[in-house]
């Protein structure tokens, strides 16, 4: 993270400005703290990542299924690649273009006020979707993206790919609670989340917090495991459900815990397994 990306972030507890005490190199933060002129709250910040969560907020689910991310983050993604096909008939990069698409990245343009276009992907674990965006995206077009997590082994993970150079350049990475974001109201042209809502403690509040940090109008898309009724699973398959959805009795999608003002709301399946809801929300007026 820059210098200058401190002007961005907001406290998690109540969203005052934040200002940075601490070492930099080359214009990036390093170690030291980053500190509420608000409410006096101070976040650490350990070889560039910023910490911007409570720990004693980590609870239930959400602190279960960090556990499971820590344990296997250089399994994840393999994993993923190799037992989505054979789980649900349906290969991993066709379900993963069938959600990226209602992101509409192909249709953003340089902002008016100067500022770069920016990205948002709420539990972007090991950056599996990065490549994709990168693709999606016009030519030429000066975009950020941030990605946040809970686990930091997944983060480690998405910044080894990164030193790869298989995603955005221009990428900031940081831990943080999707019920509590670290960010200014209306900061993002795309906002999106992938595989983790269904296992929060409070998916309103997350939807909620996105919809907060978009821009006004522009989709924001959620996706994660419901089994599609139209879908005649095998006894294998229904097994493999339960098993990926063991955290609850009743995956499906949060459709009806939208921001009341959300429209242009579009739920489909992307694979058997995974339901993808796309919806905007509007600016406030009056």
């Amino acid at each position: 993270m820059w210098l200058r990306d401190v002007a961005l972030l907001a406290c998690p507890d109540c969203r005052g400005q934040m200002v940075w005490h601490g070492q930099s190199e080359d214009d990036r933060l390093d170690e030291g703290r980053l500190l509420c002129g608000s409410c006096g709250e101070t976040w650490e910040v350990a070889d560039g990542l910023a910490q911007l969560y409570r720990e004693d907020r980590v609870q239930g689910t959400d602190r279960l299924m960090r556990h499971v991310y820590d344990g296997l983050p250089a399994l994840h993604d393999p994993l993923t690649a190799v037992l989505t096909p054979l789980f649900q008939s349906v290969s991993e990069s066709r379900m993963r273009d069938g959600y990226m698409r209602r992101l509409e990245l192909g249709a953003l343009k340089p902002r008016d006020d100067g500022q770069p276009v920016r990205v948002l992907e709420v539990g972007v674990g090991a950056g599996a979707n990065l490549p994709r965006i990168r693709g999606a995206l016009p030519p030429g077009l000066p975009v950020e993206v941030w990605g946040l997590d809970l686990s930091t082994g997944m983060l480690a993970q998405c910044e080894k790919r990164l030193r790869k150079g298989r995603g955005v350049k221009d990428t900031r990475l940081l831990v943080a609670d999707a019920h509590a974001l670290p960010f200014k109201d209306g900061l993002f042209d795309r906002v999106f989340h992938v595989g983790g809502i269904g296992s929060y403690r409070q998916p309103a509040v997350a939807l909620r917090e996105m919809a907060r940090v978009a821009r006004p109008g522009t989709p924001l898309v959620v996706v994660d495991e419901q089994l599609d009724a139209a879908f005649r699973p095998s006894l294998f398959q229904r097994a493999a459900f339960r098993a990926l959805t063991f955290y609850t009795r009743d995956a499906k999608s949060p459709r009806a815990l939208l921001p009341r003002n959300a429209e242009d709301v579009i739920e489909e399946q992307v694979s058997p397994f995974y339901y993808c809801l796309t919806f905007r929300v509007p600016a406030v007026t009056g």
